[in-house]
């Protein structure tokens, strides 16, 4: 069987913690940031981790990160 391809848009948006959890950056955050008060911009800032629904997705399309 032939390896598999990573998908190349979602290794650059994603990385893998030590124990395997995945975290991800906040949409918002690029542009038109004049209308967001601090608190949001700096909220958007911050990693999140990738909610449970959607790890199966990632999952696949990063199939050696795992």
């Amino acid at each position: 069987m032939p390896k598999l391809k990573s998908h190349r848009g979602a290794a650059k948006r994603f990385k893998v913690t030590g124990r395997g959890k995945v975290k991800r950056g906040h949409a918002y955050k690029s542009h038109i940031l004049t209308k967001k008060d601090p608190k949001r911009r700096r909220q958007l800032d911050e990693d999140t981790l990738v909610s449970d629904s959607d790890m199966g997705r990632v999952r696949r399309m990063l199939p050696y990160s795992f």
